[in-house]
């Protein structure tokens, strides 16, 4: 037979409860710092894509003269 109170089983009860509850809080916090620094990879992704997709216009700009210039002295 169990000789703990209700009170004893409650406690320890609220106890195991609470040490999930801070276990949980930890998780949500190291998730927060993952979610905060995937962030800012993508934004850093994103400026490069950008920058990339701006510099592949220019290329086709200077391929389009070049080809223009080729056409110009083939008449």
């Amino acid at each position: 037979m169990d000789n703990r109170t209700s009170i004893e089983i409650l406690a320890d009860r609220v106890s195991q409860i609470l040490q999930k509850n801070s276990a949980l809080k930890e998780e949500v916090e190291a998730m927060r710092m993952e979610l905060v620094t995937l962030k800012a990879e993508k934004e850093l992704k994103n400026t490069e894509i950008d920058r990339l997709v701006e510099e592949n216009l220019k290329k086709d700009i200077e391929i389009e003269e070049i080809v223009h210039k080729i056409e110009t002295i083939l008449g």
